[in-house]
């Protein structure tokens, strides 16, 4: 059996996490789509293991939340009514936080908007933390219950709530994807004293800028989107692996997790593919 090679496997993973779909990864490297897929569920696990092992004992101080909305199979609206409430039909919703300082992305959730899964996303972050950390949301109230229960009364917790204009607003206006005209924010303190000047999602809502550039599935208006929920899962275990340790900030002249003091050096995508490797072989041996 043919076997492809550690920079042949960097080199298809690197057009994934740069955008490229599957089939435009096939027609680029001539390597067929099953054989991509494969890596691709190889390598996400494997990056989802190692990131859920090294996220731990974090020095994060201000940390913004968000969610991103993608689509598995067919949109929301197609979806038939005994699949409905299935999840990996119809929407699926991106959870992450990010540090303001060292822009790592400690953790993240594919899930459905509701209060089960904002539960699970924000019980996973609060023990990867070192510090007491200034937090900051959107309006969505399903935190409100969640980081009071993970946290307690130990964070400074505040939401920022955006007020949209929708006077005058036609049918056609309420159906497109920018949403209309924001006329301003307000500033909650939720829990805690959070310095309104930190009271942003500035990053956070770029980072989700970042994921639809750098992950097919996630652009509009293409039919790049994911058919699978877990081939959509294992992107976007690859592309925080790719995020946080390959690729260098622009800001910080560094990755992330060298910044975060994570990692002490910057990793390529063959050491991604020499890890997951590691990973695998790791796993069956006996114990």
């Amino acid at each position: 059996m043919n076997v492809l090679t550690t920079k042949d496997r960097a080199q298809i993973l690197s057009l994934l996490v740069e955008g490229n779909s599957i089939n435009a990864t096939s027609r680029i490297t001539g390597v067929s789509k099953n054989t991509i897929l494969k890596l691709l569920v190889h390598v996400g696990n494997a990056c989802l293991d190692y990131q859920d092992r090294v996220m731990r004992n974090l020095p994060c101080r201000k940390l913004q939340a968000d969610e991103i909305w993608a689509f598995v199979g067919m949109k929301q609206r197609r979806v038939p009514q005994e699949l409905k409430g299935v999840l990996g039909i119809g929407d699926v919703y991106t959870w992450l936080a990010i540090d303001a300082d060292t822009k790592l992305i400690p953790c993240w959730h594919v899930g459905t908007r509701d209060s089960e899964s904002a539960y699970y996303f924000i019980h996973d972050l609060a023990p990867r933390l070192a510090n007491r950390v200034q937090l900051t949301t959107d309006g969505h109230s399903a935190y409100l219950v969640a980081v009071e229960d993970a946290f307690g009364s130990d964070i400074d917790y505040a939401m920022l709530i955006k007020l949209y204009g929708s006077q005058g607003q036609s049918k056609e206006d309420a159906r497109r994807y920018s949403p209309p005209e924001c006329t301003g924010i307000m500033k909650r303190k939720i829990i805690g004293n959070p310095n309104v000047r930190d009271v942003s999602t500035s990053y956070v809502e770029r980072s989700n800028l970042t994921m639809r550039m750098h992950m097919r599935r996630f652009t509009r208006l293409t039919n790049g989107f994911s058919k699978k929920l877990e081939n959509h899962m294992h992107a976007v275990s690859l592309h925080f692996m790719y995020y946080n340790f390959v690729r260098i900030h622009s800001t910080l002249r560094v990755s992330p997790a060298m910044a975060a003091k994570v990692d002490d050096h910057l990793w390529s995508m063959e050491e991604v593919v020499m890890m997951a490797d590691t990973q695998d072989v790791t796993a069956r041996q006996p114990k």
